[in-house]
């Protein structure tokens, strides 16, 4: 059986890690650096960097951020933010990411998907996709979840599969900085949608939501902030809950 991940998320902007919840009210949460090295040395099986304001702004990732993060820890590590070409990937590579994450340039150009899997291979390319449950239809959403694209959530992970994504990251807008945990519903839909792994976000609140997240979710992996960043959840506890709750875990 593999093992489920526990994933801390950096939300970059400015240089800082923030967080807010539904995507709006962005608060400090620390220095990127130091918490990177805090939570590859208490137990988090990847860390994922997102330079949130990237694609909004119309600029690049933050190049020295990256390496400097990167130089912090030993685990696999994905950064997205404001990548839309094959250059930026080998950059971030070059610079100590282990993945990308693409959000929406994928959307805007699906064939980017199929280029960056096919030159730096799929376990390389993590499509991100916000989504915002409308009318009873999961909606995905760009640019940092301002825009919505007329784009159903679950054809559209299927469509990111098959042009060679080798995970989907999906954010639940909904309950994005919430604490009421996972929109483990879709999450279990999108695992009988595509067979490649899920990252579950979005909700995080308490250790029995990462639970839920696995067994009723079936995510692969869960990703989560400012309940690590704040120290509201351990990592090391986390997980002893987890496998007491027979969910597989690297201790």
């Amino acid at each position: 059986m593999l093992t489920k991940r526990i994933i801390p998320c950096l939300d970059i902007k400015n240089g800082r890690t923030v967080k807010g919840v539904n995507f709006i009210d962005l608060k400090d949460a620390g220095d990127p650096v130091e918490l990177a090295k805090k939570y590859t040395e208490t137990g988090a099986d990847e860390l994922v960097f997102l330079d949130i304001s990237a694609t909004e702004e119309r600029r690049k990732t933050l190049i020295p951020l990256v390496r400097e993060v990167a130089k912090a820890i030993n685990i696999p590590f994905t950064v997205g933010g404001g990548i839309s070409s094959a250059e930026d990937v080998k950059l971030l590579l070059q610079n100590g990411a282990d993945k990308v994450s693409i959000n929406s340039s994928a959307v805007k150009n699906p064939s980017l998907i199929t280029e960056l899997a096919q030159e730096f291979g799929s376990q390389c390319v993590v499509v991100a996709i916000d989504a915002k449950l409308i009318d009873n239809q999961w909606k995905v959403h760009l640019m940092g979840g301002k825009t919505a694209a007329k784009l159903d959530l679950f054809q559209w992970a299927k469509e990111a599969q098959d042009r060679g994504a080798g995970e989907i990251l999906f954010t639940s807008m909904n309950n994005d900085g919430t604490k009421k945990g996972f929109a483990n519903e879709a999450l279990a839909k999108l695992s009988e949608t595509v067979n490649i792994p899920i990252i579950a976000s979005g909700g995080a609140g308490t250790m029995q939501h990462f639970a839920d997240a696995f067994i009723n979710g079936k995510a692969d992996a869960a990703l989560a902030a400012s309940v690590f960043h704040y120290q509201e959840i351990e990592i090391p506890q986390l997980k002893q809950f987890l496998k007491e709750k027979n969910v597989s875990v690297r201790i």
